[in-house]
């Protein structure tokens, strides 16, 4: 059943919470805090803020359930990566209702999952559903940039207000049609994410003079091409095998060109040179879902027009699937670099996270799947992995089952989906809202609450 009286109520919430900008950095996620605290206490909730540094808050708030039941965490985060108004056809922080739609940035990453999770707890309280376990809910800070001082910190410095047995977040949920029929996505899995930066070292010279001296970006150049290169071999981790599986069984042309995947992981590339052909973002997608991968993403070298550089830098964003370690990838890495004079190049971890995933056998994944095809009946679901990561990393370390599930219809082209996350013109619609709601109260009624 759609919730339709929430309609006005849960946009409005979104609409402010977009209005409130919270642009990370500097994120400045307090005023958001409050914003939930005080629609949350005017209903009866007690709600904490944590503050990990000045202005950066992480709200926390619960219904006690008795204890017969697992613990369930509703997460999300506040911040939301830059706009430039120049580019988008609205103003990025005006979260206006237009078309059916309310535009602005956060509006599907992931500011509007925040206001169906608030709106669920709402819900819940009205209608005085008795739980048989604990309801958390928490938003964050930071999470654009790692939730190193968000989900990150309360998990450090106060997992007994965070704690949960499953967990709810971002990553999944959106519906990919597929023949005319949706396949919904269950995240339980991501890579692991391995920022670190390369230094190469050279002699410094003169412009006009080229061989005598040693040039750190000609070396530099070396190690971008060998690693901005190197295909990793394929991995097939549970996961992406269901998710595989499902495609496959939805749709005959898949079938044919996934078997050999399936069959062989090592005949991966060949499959996907195929699909590609139809479907080029869907053949990249599934290709960095099969291997690590690594990405130059800035470089920085020399100082003047005439002199030839003795220092040149790059970064790179080194992404790990679930079954390999940080170590493992950074060892690769070195290896990879042996024949380009590695004795001259510097390397440094700047942010590191290992991989993670979920089981897809549990009570709560069921749960999830029959309460989808009870919303639309005959749909599909299907577990995912996740090529970016989230911060449902923090509570896998806890111990708890995570899953990426904002539930969403496809009512706009997939592609357009996908490119407004983090894009221009991103917006959701009303109706998501509203069935987002309606999904998720059924799930945690149904998991928490029912025999």
């Amino acid at each position: 059943m759609l919730f339709d009286e929430v309609e006005e109520e849960v946009t409005a919430l979104l609409s402010d919470l977009i209005r409130i900008n919270t642009t990370n950095p500097p994120g400045n996620e307090t005023e958001a805090a409050k914003y939930i605290a005080k629609t949350l206490e005017s209903e009866g909730f007690k709600c904490e803020i944590l503050e990990s540094a000045p202005g950066r808050g992480n709200i926390i708030t619960r219904l006690k359930g008795t204890g017969e039941k697992p613990s369930l965490l509703l997460l999300s985060h506040l911040d939301v990566v830059a706009a430039n108004p120049k580019e988008w056809s609205v103003d990025p922080y005006s979260g206006v209702v237009k078309d059916g739609f309310v535009w602005g940035r956060g509006a599907m990453d992931m500011k509007s999952m925040i206001a169906i999770e608030v709106m669920v707890m709402k819900l819940l309280k009205r209608n005085n559903v008795k739980l048989k376990g604990d309801l958390i809910f928490a938003a964050t800070a930071d999470e654009e940039r790692g939730g190193e001082v968000g989900a990150g910190w309360l998990v450090r410095n106060h997992p007994e207000k965070v704690r949960a047995s499953y967990v709810i977040n971002e990553g999944g949920g959106q519906a990919i049609p597929i023949n005319g029929k949706n396949v919904f996505t269950i995240q339980t899995a991501e890579k692991g994410i391995l920022w670190f930066k390369v230094k190469a070292k050279g002699t410094p010279g003169h412009g006009s003079v080229p061989s005598a001296a040693d040039n750190a970006i000609m070396r530099m150049s070396k190690v971008i091409e060998t690693l901005g290169s190197y295909r990793a071999e394929i991995r097939m981790v549970p996961t992406v095998k269901q998710f595989l599986t499902v495609l496959a069984r939805e749709n005959n042309w898949l079938r044919e060109v996934l078997h050999p995947l399936l069959q062989n992981p090592a005949l991966g590339d060949a499959a996907l040179d195929q699909i590609a052909l139809r479907d080029r973002g869907m053949a990249e997608e599934i290709r960095s879902m099969l291997r690590m991968t690594i990405a130059p993403t800035i470089v920085h070298g020399g100082v003047k027009e005439n002199i030839i550089p003795s220092e040149c830098e790059a970064v790179f964003d080194c992404r790990i699937l679930p079954g390999q370690s940080v170590d493992d990838a950074m060892n690769r890495v070195k290896e990879l670099l042996v024949d380009v004079g590695i004795e001259k190049l510097e390397f440094d971890i700047i942010q590191a996270n290992e991989p993670s995933e979920s089981p897809m056998d549990t009570p709560l994944y069921k749960v999830i799947v029959d309460v989808l095809n009870e919303f639309e009946p005959g749909c599909v679901v299907a577990p995912l992995l996740l090529t970016g990561g989230t911060d449902s990393r923090y509570f896998r370390r806890l111990g708890a089952i995570c899953y990426g599930f904002h539930p969403l219809r496809s009512d706009l082209p997939y592609g357009e989906i996908i490119k407004m996350i983090h894009g221009v013109d991103e917006r959701i619609s009303v109706k998501n809202l509203v069935f987002g709601t309606s999904v998720l109260y059924s799930v945690v009624e149904r998991f928490l609450a029912e025999a």
